[in-house]
């Protein structure tokens, strides 16, 4: 579990996140001539199940097979995406690995407001409708049926979800879905939706992995529904300075070839364990078997075999749905990360990821990880 510094530290990250006073960029950030050695600063979420890529790219080094000799990558934690597109922001990251929400607010950053920082997507880490998209209820509920009568059973009741993210997009669409209308739908986020959980404080709450399955493998509530049912995906998305993009287009390809490499590794069964202890290195503390579950278990039997991560790679026609959905969504937060109802034109660019799949002989998918008991684990 994280220790009492995480807590600290996540508490501190999500108020930055909340920032919106940026210095604008004055002049391009200069990454140096085809060729050359370049030095990255990479921002990266080991909290966050979906875009642990990044986590076997930092552990297992496939980076350095494909930059210039003498490259360097400093790979930074980012508790929540949104720091990392904060410091992507401020020039002090150059690549980010980000939950969908954050990735669609980061291409709105060059408007000059919002920092003025030509900020895109270049590549999906993948999509599901198990990491993101979890609805959990305190231990004492009835069991359901179905996921949609557990979220109609919130009638009156006292929720929360870290609003602005992912599972605030989930839980809005599950209420809408449902029509079921809380007592209460607090901003909350996930180490006080685990404390008031701890405190039976809350009757429900919506969450991303790992917390996910922290919160319930340590019996402080249980898991009753997901996007499976209400037939909604999330997702996780690699965002890139655009003068990267520009001067560097050998070391943007170079780096997805090395995300190829991470996806694979994480989608082969054989290496699950390896990539539990990975993150497991790279977090406070933070249990491996709980790790392992998040990305490779069942929830329940009749989750056995379905899919935890789908590794797109490319911006395909159903993750463009969900971008166009969630940057719908954004726009009509009072905030408004996302400045307009749809993602802005060039805010997508996955050429040289479409290149890259293609010189390599894939298609997307990549890969698929599906769930399994969790007596498959070996991890302890």
């Amino acid at each position: 579990m994280a220790s009492t510094r995480a807590s600290a530290m996540l508490v501190a990250a999500l108020a930055a996140a909340t920032t919106t006073a940026f210095t604008p960029a004055n002049a391009a950030m200069n990454f140096g001539k085809p060729g050359e050695k370049v030095d990255l600063v990479v921002g990266y979420q080991p909290y966050y199940t979906a875009s642990w890529s990044g986590v076997v790219n930092n552990g297992k080094s496939f980076w350095k097979k494909y930059l210039p000799e003498g490259s360097t990558a400093s790979f930074q934690i980012g508790l929540q995406g949104a720091v990392i597109v904060n410091a992507m922001t401020g020039e002090k990251q150059h690549i980010g690995y980000v939950g969908d929400m954050p990735a669609i607010a980061a291409t709105f950053r060059n408007l000059r407001d919002r920092g003025g920082t030509d900020l895109r997507i270049v590549a999906t880490l993948g999509t599901s409708e198990q990491q993101c998209n979890i609805m959990l209820v305190r231990n004492d509920a009835p069991d359901f049926k179905d996921g949609q009568e557990a979220v109609k059973w919130l009638a009156g009741k006292q929720t929360s979800a870290p609003q602005g993210a992912c599972s605030d997009r989930f839980a809005r669409l599950a209420f809408d879905q449902t029509g079921t209308k809380p007592a209460t739908y607090l901003n909350q986020n996930v180490e006080v939706i685990t404390t008031n959980f701890r405190a039976k404080k809350l009757d429900g709450a919506t969450v991303w992995e790992p917390t996910a399955s922290k919160i319930e493998m340590t019996g402080l509530a249980k898991r009753v529904a997901t996007g499976r049912d209400f037939n909604a995906i999330d997702g996780a998305f690699l965002v890139m300075a655009n003068d990267l993009i520009q001067q560097r287009p050998d070391v943007v390809k170079g780096w997805l070839e090395s995300e190829i490499d991470a996806q694979l590794f994480m989608a082969d069964m054989k290496n699950a364990d390896e990539v539990a202890q990975l993150a497991e290195a790279q977090t406070e503390r933070m249990d491996r078997k709980i790790l392992w579950t998040a990305l490779y278990g069942a929830a329940s039997e009749k989750d056995v075999g379905s899919t935890k991560l789908q590794f797109d790679f490319v911006v395909t026609d159903r993750v463009h749905k969900l971008l166009d959905d969630a940057t719908a969504f954004l726009n009509t937060l009072p905030a408004k990360p996302a400045a307009e109802p749809k993602i802005r034109e060039g805010g997508v660019d996955d050429s040289i990821a479409r290149e890259v799949l293609a010189a390599r002989g894939l298609q997307s998918p990549i890969g698929v990880i599906t769930a399994h008991p969790a007596a498959d684990s070996k991890a302890n």
